[in-house]
């Protein structure tokens, strides 16, 4: 039987024709419904067997993979939760190198060891990367990733923002008093009833409710009997009993307690009812949440303006971790008025750029003066993230100086992210205003 030749990763493989087209080929059918494999090189349609082109390519030897310099490791989950493995990669050539069955300093040391000629490693900051990497490569210079420096100094700016919400509730604007105009509109001449009706006027049901309890009132005024008026209105008796009885009157009700509680946290910008009833039911309140919705939904038809939401931590983090120029003229004075008005998150905005600027420019020997100006001024949170950083010193300055990072490792962790945005990573940016903070944490250069 005459043999062909199939190239596999480099190898030469025999197989005779019955059996190629399974690697590099395409499936077809024949005309009688039979499965088979088109090999593009010999162009032969013939019935073959996956299993045994399989079971030749995978008895081949490996490869001899040259021996890495620079090591990329990550780890992987083979079972996201509970089962945690370790990935290496080579970043020059941008492929994996093996793959370790656990996620332990031990066995990430033992692989170091048989491969002395490993001179970096790329890493985040987990500790048995840390401690496995010290232990098999002393040698090796270790790299900790950027985009997981940038990660923490971005939590930790908004924990130390959300300590300052009183800060950002005093920055709420005030609401001006109506000052004299040409006359009430038409929402207020509804809203003034004298007559103290709980009925909007404005509505047909209520205006109709209004009109027959006013008429009826108006015959049995003029001596006409109960008996009588049923005709003239065209009611039932019933009806028009309900009618007689009905006066406006203001009963209490069982939130009337809770009244002032409810208007003070509307004041401060909480306008959800939910959360307003959820608040109220631990100080005693019985009612339901239909009875303070019907309160709420009269304040905000109310013609009065209600008091704007203080900024969110949340905001105001992101525009502290944003670049200036990329805020718009609303965003930068709303910055600055919380920076002017709170000398801690003026601090914090200059501690946050400053490290940006080292991230962006690659200046890691700045590191060090960052670490003594935010122990000296003692903010909330970023203390914190200064010691964790200060116990890996020599990794975060060589992440901000060196072009090396392990954005190919988490390329191969997760494969969509690193098609859909290859630039995510800093280290892969040539140009330092492009490898900048971004626009946003989750979007741009820097995430």
């Amino acid at each position: 039987m005459e043999e062909i030749v199939l190239r596999v990763e480099g190898a030469v493989v025999p197989v005779d024709r019955g059996l190629c087209g399974a690697v590099g080929g395409r499936e077809h059918r024949d005309s009688a419904g039979r499965r088979g494999m088109h090999c593009e090189q010999c162009r032969y349609r013939l019935p073959c067997v996956r299993g045994t082109v399989l079971r030749l390519v995978d008895a081949l030897p490996e490869p001899e993979v040259p021996a890495p310099r620079v090591v990329g490791v990550d780890e992987y989950a083979t079972r996201k939760g509970r089962y945690y493995g370790t990935v290496l990669i080579d970043v020059e050539t941008r492929r994996p190198v093996d793959l370790l069955p656990e996620r332990e300093a031990l066995s990430l040391a033992a692989w170091l060891a048989d491969r002395p000629g490993v001179e970096v490693v790329c890493r985040d900051r987990a500790p048995f990367f840390a401690e496995g990497t010290t232990a098999g490569a002393p040698q090796a210079v270790q790299v900790a990733d950027r985009w997981h420096l940038w990660h923490n100094l971005s939590e930790a700016t908004e924990r130390s923002v959300a300590q300052h919400r009183r800060c950002l509730r005093a920055l709420v604007p005030t609401v001006p008093e109506p000052g004299p105009g040409p006359g009430p509109g038409p929402k207020a001449v509804l809203a003034a009833d004298s007559s103290g009706s709980p009925w909007p006027r404005g509505q047909r049901f209520a205006d109709r409710t209004r009109a027959r309890h006013a008429a009826v009132h108006a015959l049995l005024t003029a001596g006409h009997s109960r008996r009588s008026v049923q005709p003239q209105l065209g009611m039932t008796y019933r009806s028009q009993a309900v009618r007689q009885r009905g006066q406006w009157q203001n009963r209490p009700s069982v939130l009337d307690d809770y009244k002032p509680c409810l208007d003070d946290r509307w004041s401060e910008g909480c306008t959800n009812a939910w959360r307003l009833w959820e608040e109220i039911v631990p100080l005693g309140y019985k009612g339901s949440y239909q009875r303070v919705r019907a309160y709420l939904h009269d304040k905000r038809t109310s013609p009065q303006p209600v008091t704007a939401r203080p900024l969110s931590p949340r905001t105001v983090a992101g525009w502290i971790l944003c670049r200036p120029d990329t805020l718009t003229e609303t965003e930068q004075l709303q910055l600055k008025a919380v920076r002017t008005h709170c000398s801690e998150l003026e601090a914090l905005t200059r501690h946050v750029r400053s490290f940006a600027t080292m991230l962006a420019e690659r200046q890691g020997e700045r590191l060090p003066d960052w670490l003594d100006a935010v122990r000296q001024d003692d903010l909330p949170s970023l203390p914190t993230l200064a010691a964790g950083i200060d116990r890996d010193r020599d990794a975060v300055i060589a992440g901000l100086t060196l072009p090396w990072s392990s954005g190919v490792v988490e390329g191969h962790v997760k494969p969509d992210q690193d098609a859909q945005t290859p630039d995510v990573r800093p280290g892969r940016l040539p140009a330092a205003e492009e490898a900048s903070p971004a626009r946003r944490m989750g979007s741009g250069a820097v995430r």
